[in-house]
This record gives structure tokens, C-alpha cells and sequence, in this order.
């Protein structure tokens, strides 16, 4: 055997892991009172900065406006939903993309949908109504504001609209989809940002300039190198370190405890994921 489906993996691993370094910089106080669209802003500003370098061939397809535009609305509401509720929740919320992508293809695209597809759905529909039913539980100290909630979904709505695109647009140059996205992102939230009473100061530039080249520029190069040499599916299953990460590195960093109906919610989306990706592989 060749050292390639090792190096592959490891790419993976170091991807995921850079990946699930969101939480670490954008829930740090010194951005308290920061929007999601602020943060997104930012961040496809230094993430391109990263990316562009890498692209080989410039190509144009009236599928990228649609892309484009789903991505932006996904950056927004994910950066809210970090902002404005626990990471945990962001990141399991986002992480229901599958069930978006299964039932977009069963309604809209008349493809059958197999029994793992459908478990899988099971349980994220319970995950996330657990999450949603304690975020609404009355009296609860530790529940957080419902629209981070709302945007969490929102994320893993649009996180699978901009899976299906890449679908669609699968002949043209990854590093080019990705490095464009991201320039749309900062080109659509600059009239915002113009409006905004000041540039960030001091330490504040470390963390963005962490949010957008290490969390978010960087291991989209390691994960394509990585599916160089390994399948999909099992690409799939790695990546699923990141959103059990994302909340170790916000309570290491910001000591941020996901209350108790996130963790349960959260293991029944990681089952449904691990069940339906894993499995496959075996």
C-alpha cells in the first residue's frame, strides 16, 4: 500500500480540525456586540485573500449567481447563530445540511430516498427538536436567544443549497467555486459594512485574520488535496471531528457550556450521521 490514503486522511483530519476552530474566534468577547454579517464580512475577506492564489482556470456559469448568493446567506446565519447562541448549537444546527440535501432531491428531483437516508432524517428531526423544545423550555437560565436557534437551521438549510450547487457545478475548478464564493460574500456585505461606526482595532485583527485564512481559507486546500487520494464517504465520516470539536475548543478558549438538551440533541444528529456515513463505508 502506498502512503497516499494515509496522507489523505490526515489532510482530513488537520482540515476538520482547522475547521472546527470557529468557535475559538468568533466567540471571543472582544467581539461582543458583533453581528454575524460583520464577521462573514471578514472573514471572506482574508479567506480569499488565501484562496484566490490557488485558482488555475476562471470559468463562468449562470449557476454560480444562485451559489453565490446561498453562500453568503450561509455564512450570515451560521456567524449568527455563533454570535447569538452557544457554538454547539451553531454547529450541530449546521450540521443537518444531509437531511436538507435528501429532501431536496426527494421532492424536487424525484430521487429515491433508501432507508439510511431516511434514518438519518429521523434523527435529526428528533435532534433538533430537542434542541428547539429546551431552547423553549419556560424559566430556563442557560436557554439562549431563539433567533440564534433560527439561524443555526437557517445555516444547515443554505449549507445544503450550497452542497447542492457545487453538485451542479461540479465540472468547473473547485479552488475557483470556493475563492469566488467568498469574494461575492465580501462584495454583497461591503455597503453594510460601510455603515458600520468603526474598523476593528487591535487584537481584533488576529482573530479575524484566524477566522478567515486559518479557520476557514486553509482547510479548504487540505480537504481537496485530501479527496485526492481518499473516497468521499469516507472524507465524510472524518469531517465529522468538526463539530464535535467546536464545542471543546469554545469552553477550552471561553469556558462556553452547551446546556444539557444540546448535548442530547447533538449525539442524535452525530448518530444519524454516523450511522448513515460510517456505515456506508464499512
Amino acid at each position: 500500500m502506498s502512503l497516499d490514503p494515509l496522507r489523505g486522511r490526515l489532510l482530513i483530519v488537520a482540515a476538520a480540525v482547522m475547521w472546527s476552530t470557529s468557535g475559538f474566534f468568533a466567540k471571543t468577547p472582544l467581539f461582543d456586540g458583533w453581528d454575524g454579517a460583520t464577521l462573514a464580512f471578514w472573514r471572506a475577506i482574508f479567506a480569499s485573500c488565501v484562496l484566490l492564489p490557488l485558482v488555475r482556470r476562471v470559468s463562468w456559469n449562470w449557476r454560480m449567481i444562485p451559489m453565490a448568493l446561498i453562500f453568503v446567506a450561509m455564512n450570515v446565519t451560521f456567524l449568527n447563530a455563533m454570535v447569538t447562541t452557544t457554538a454547539a448549537n451553531a454547529i450541530w444546527l449546521q450540521h443537518t445540511a444531509p437531511a436538507w440535501v435528501f429532501l431536496f432531491a426527494f421532492v424536487w428531483l424525484k430521487e429515491p430516498i433508501t432507508w439510511p437516508d431516511w434514518r438519518l432524517l429521523i434523527f435529526i428531526v428528533l435532534g433538533v427538536g430537542t434542541i428547539l423544545c429546551g431552547e423553549n423550555l419556560p424559566g430556563t437560565a442557560t436557554a439562549t436567544s431563539p433567533m440564534g436557534v433560527i439561524c443555526g437551521v437557517l445555516a444547515g438549510l443554505t449549507y445544503a443549497g450550497v452542497v447542492i450547487s457545487l453538485r451542479w457545478l461540479r465540472a468547473e475548478d473547485a479552488a475557483w467555486l470556493v475563492a469566488l464564493n467568498h469574494i461575492v460574500t465580501a462584495a454583497v456585505l461591503a455597503p453594510y459594512i460601510l455603515t458600520r461606526p468603526s474598523l476593528p482595532a487591535g487584537e481584533q485583527w488576529f482573530y479575524l485574520i484566524g477566522l478567515g485564512v486559518f479557520q476557514m481559507g486553509l482547510p479548504y486546500l487540505l480537504f481537496a488535496r485530501g479527496l485526492r487520494s481518499i473516497a468521499g464517504h469516507e472524507a465524510t465520516g472524518i469531517v465529522l471531528l468538526e463539530p464535535l470539536l467546536v464545542p471543546l475548543w469554545a469552553w477550552l478558549a471561553w469556558r462556553e457550556i452547551p446546556a444539557w438538551w444540546t448535548f442530547v440533541g447533538g449525539g442524535l444528529i452525530l448518530t444519524g450521521l454516523v450511522w448513515r456515513y460510517l456505515g456506508r463505508a464499512g
